[in-house]
């Protein structure tokens, strides 16, 4: 990345200023948003809703009409079944469950929440939609997750999932998010709500397992005997988040040796190490955030530890260490759809655009559909529902995939099942996912990969967005012909937000960033590090050329 790293990147998050949890819970219920700031209104990106109260963009008033406008978008769409909430580890979580619920009762909506306070991941949420779903053509189920994912400390996040399971597509989210605005710029006044005590003593108010029943489901889909017959040596940090109490629940449940090394919830997020810009963030894939797990590497066969809302993953193998998110998901595409007999066997796989291509050459080896999707997991949920993709993916360490048997499993990001896989696959194949995925590279050819960021105005981001192939001037790329010039995902024929540009050997892709004036360009090499630089290279020169004429 091109972004400097700070002198405290790796180093313990006590040498960082300690977010302030009571300050953060005061903002979130003292400041109001103003409706003509646009940092200050709802805005659904990828992942729902998400801001800060110290800054006005996460407060009791966005959860309110937030809440209000999926009541409101359930009746229209008549989904009229349970609602499923789950909560995360974030300081800002509880207070935004209750004012949420204090709204779903008010508008009569069933709900489920989490038995005796248990946090709740983001899988095990879909999970349980797509349970109580099975089966049935009415009184459907949906979901919401309060969680920022990853993000630091001061952060709130609120995301909506549809009777799918899955992330809620964009027509969805843009019609809950104008609603949302209009109701604060009407000062909540259609908003119903019941105060707290009341709401939770509701009759259409039930506690649920989650926890139970996600554990229980596990074993339909992680090979477990396999595990116990091998017994490598196994651990994990749930790095703080929804799913910590979960995994000595999978280690006893599922009778698997598994050493859970910290299981402390700070809101502060203090145990961590701080991440590549000197803040805290609990991501998985980042080898400054994970600098603990890595220490101990040679203690183990293979660890892991999950995101705040355990949808995502980080792995490290005793051979290589954290392992980059592409490498792992090559090693997951490649090991699924060769052990899984019970799949269809048209199952294909799902990757985003920016995802490493080696993922490609798996699929072709296998004679298995490739299906290309602009960044967002919402493009694999339908494929995964009915059996069509066996494994979805995205770059940001993002994967899930179906049960052994075929049926769907989560349909959205399920970073407990995709830790747990490289336990099974280190078990089953006696190597780490590290020495498979050096397997794999020998045989299909080494990826040598990489990001960088650059500055550019919101008018700069809105024109990447935009930019069509024509606008893309040059035949070749860092010394090769360019084969295709896209703007829209093979496998969908949806907008990526950018451009991608192809050659036998390397591609590009640019995007702008969506929560940061800058755009990022994605590059990857099959050839060597000299010429993973070319493309960069020659892509930030492509994209500035394109940004800066008329």
């Amino acid at each position: 990345m091109s972004a400097a790293i700070s002198p405290l990147a790796g180093h313990p998050a006590t040498e960082a200023p300690r977010v302030d949890v009571a300050a953060l819970v005061d903002a979130y219920y003292a400041l109001k948003p103003d409706p003509a700031t646009a940092a200050q209104r709802v805005a659904f990106g990828t992942s729902g809703h998400r801001g800060s109260s110290l800054e006005a963009s996460f407060n009791e008033s966005h959860v309110l009409a937030i809440t209000q406008a999926i009541c409101e978008s359930r009746r229209a769409r008549g989904v009229d079944g349970p609602l499923f909430i789950g909560i995360d580890t974030h300081a800002l979580s509880a207070p935004a469950f209750e004012s949420a619920l204090e709204v779903l009762a008010a508008n009569g909506v069933e709900t489920r929440i989490s038995l005796d306070g248990e946090y709740v991941p983001t899988p095990a949420v879909s999970q349980a939609i797509l349970a109580y779903n099975r089966g049935r053509e009415g009184g459907l189920s949906d979901g919401i997750v309060v969680t920022p994912s990853h993000n630091p400390p001061g952060d709130g996040g609120f995301k909506y999932n549809p009777p799918n399971g899955g992330p809620a597509d964009t027509h969805l989210t843009s019609a809950i998010e104008a609603r949302a605005n209009a109701l604060i710029a009407g000062g909540l006044r259609e908003v119903r709500r019941l105060p707290f005590a009341q709401a939770r003593k509701a009759a259409t108010t039930h506690e649920y397992d989650f926890l139970g029943r996600y554990v229980d489901g596990l074993a339909e889909v992680i090979d477990f005997e396999a595990i116990r017959a091998a017994a490598p040596r196994l651990a994990v940090d749930p790095l703080g988040g929804a799913g910590v109490r979960y995994w000595a629940r999978i280690a006893e449940r599922h009778h698997i040796a598994l050493d859970v090394l910290n299981e402390c919830v700070d809101p502060a997020f203090a145990f961590m190490t701080l991440d590549w810009d000197g803040r805290i963030r609990m991501d998985p894939s980042s080898k400054y955030a994970m600098r603990g797990l890595i220490d101990l590497k040679d203690r183990y066969d293979v660890a892991f530890a999950c995101d705040t809302d355990h949808d995502r993953h980080g792995v490290v193998a005793r051979s290589v260490g954290l392992m980059p998110a592409n490498h792992y998901l090559t090693v997951m595409a490649d090991y699924l759809l060769r052990h899984r007999p019970q799949w269809r066997a048209d199952a294909g796989i799902g990757k985003t655009a920016v995802s490493s291509a080696l993922i490609d050459r798996v699929a072709t080896r296998l004679g298995r559909r490739l299906y290309e999707t602009p960044v967002g997991f919402k493009w694999f949920v339908d494929g995964l529902a009915d059996g069509s993709l066996g494994f979805g993916c995205e770059e940001s360490a993002g994967a899930s995939f179906l049960c052994r048997d075929g049926r769907a499993w989560s349909t959205d990001k399920d970073g407990i099942a995709a830790a747990l896989l490289s336990a099974e696959i280190t078990a089953r194949s006696g190597h780490d996912p590290g020495e498979c995925y050096a397997r794999i590279t020998a045989e299909l050819g080494v990826s040598h990969a990489s990001r960088i960021d650059a500055p550019a105005t919101p008018e700069q981001k809105k024109r990447l967005s935009k930019l069509s192939p024509a606008e893309v001037r040059s035949d070749s790329l860092a010394g090769e012909k360019i084969e295709a010039v896209l703007d829209r995902a093979p496998g969908n024929g949806a907008a990526i937000g950018g451009i991608k540009v192809v050659a036998p050997n390397g591609w590009f892709a640019a995007r702008p960033s969506g929560t940061e004036n800058i755009y990022k360009i994605y590059a990857e090499s099959f050839r060597d590090e000299a010429h993973l630089g070319e493309l960069l290279r020659e892509a930030q020169g492509m994209v500035d050329e394109a940004l800066t004429s008329s």
